[in-house]
C-alpha cells in the first residue's frame, strides 16, 4: 500500500521536483561539498553524536547519502517523509523534504530545503516549495505546513514571506545547529490561505504584468 501522494514528480517550467534516488549520490556529495559555507550555518547535527565532530566534508559523502536515503525512503513509505531532489535541466541543484507528518486533527508537517548557491536568487527553491505545498494541500491531504528557520538566515525568511508563509513566533533553542540547540521563528501555511494554490499566487507575484 502506498502512502497518499507519494512517489510524484512535480514540473513548473525549468524547476523540477522528484523523489530522491541512488544515482543522485555522487551530484549530491559534489554540490554540498562544494556549497559548505553557504549550507552548513543552517545544518542540524544531534548534540554530542559523531557528526558534529566530522568535518564538513566527512559528512558529505556517498555513504553518508546513502543511509539518509533509505531512512528517509522507510519514512516514505509509510507516510511520514516526502523527500524530494529539487533538479533543474536533469540536474540535482538541492532538496526539500517535508517530514515529521501527523495525522488525525493536526494534519501537519515540517518543510525543510535547501538550494545550491550557484543558482541562488532564481527563483527555483520557492518554485519548488510553492509545488510541493500544493501537492501536500491536495493529493497528500495535508492542512498545514510549517517551517523553521533560524533567525539570521534573512534569504530564507525571505522567501517564505514572499511565499505568504505566516510568522508564528520564536521556538527557544529549537533544533541543534552544529552541536548547540538554536531559536528558530516558525513560519506556517494552511489550506485556507491559499484556496487558489502556492504556485499560482506566486506565479502571478513574478509576472511582469502583476
Amino acid at each position: 500500500m502506498r502512502a497518499p501522494g507519494w512517489p510524484v514528480t512535480l514540473r513548473h517550467d525549468d524547476v523540477v521536483v522528484r523523489p530522491m534516488r541512488l544515482r543522485d549520490a555522487p551530484t549530491w556529495v559534489e554540490v554540498r561539498t562544494r556549497n559548505a559555507d553557504w549550507l552548513a550555518p543552517w545544518e542540524a547535527t544531534s548534540p554530542g553524536s559523531a557528526s558534529v565532530r566530522a568535518t564538513w566534508n566527512e559528512r558529505q559523502t556517498i555513504g553518508v547519502y546513502t543511509q539518509m536515503l533509505q531512512r528517509l525512503r522507510a519514512q516514505a513509505r509509510v507516510g511520514a517523509a516526502l523527500p524530494f531532489a529539487i533538479a533543474v535541466d536533469g540536474r540535482l541543484v538541492g532538496q526539500l523534504t517535508v517530514s515529521t507528518i501527523v495525522r488525525g486533527a493536526f494534519n501537519n508537517g515540517q518543510v525543510g530545503y535547501w538550494v545550491d548557491g550557484a543558482h541562488a536568487g532564481r527563483g527555483i527553491a520557492p518554485t519548488a516549495l510553492a509545488m510541493v505545498t500544493d501537492h501536500c494541500f491536495g493529493p497528500v491531504g495535508l492542512h498545514r505546513l510549517e517551517a523553521n528557520v533560524r533567525p539570521e538566515n534573512a534569504a530564507s525568511r525571505r522567501m517564505l514571506v514572499k511565499l505568504g508563509f505566516r510568522e508564528e513566533g520564536l521556538h527557544c533553542r529549537f533544533l541543534a545547529i552544529d552541536g548547540r540547540y538554536r531559536d528558530h521563528i516558525g513560519y506556517a501555511l494552511t489550506t485556507e490561505d491559499v484556496p487558489g494554490g502556492l504556485l499560482a499566487r506566486w506565479s502571478r507575484t513574478r509576472s511582469p504584468s502583476s
